[in-house]
């Protein structure tokens, strides 16, 4: 079964979303999906995944320079 979890960012630009592509691709694969909401005022990554890797994710961005933080239901 697959989860959506999702992350209030710093990631605001195209640039940094292509930065962290190669990151977040290596660490979801399998039909697993992420994306960013450049327009929320949140920068909105959503990611749909059969694993609980939130912690992982929150090491890629913030190891890359940016801030990321794990938002409740």
């Amino acid at each position: 079964m697959k989860t959506i979890m999702v992350f209030k960012t710093s990631v605001t630009t195209r640039t940094d979303v292509a930065k962290l592509k190669p990151l977040l691709d290596r660490l979801f694969e399998n039909g697993e999906r992420w994306n960013f909401d450049l327009e929320d005022w949140e920068n909105i990554l959503r990611i749909e995944s059969a694993a609980h890797k939130a912690n992982q994710v929150i090491n890629v961005l913030n190891t890359s320079g940016f801030q990321c933080i794990a938002l409740e239901d």
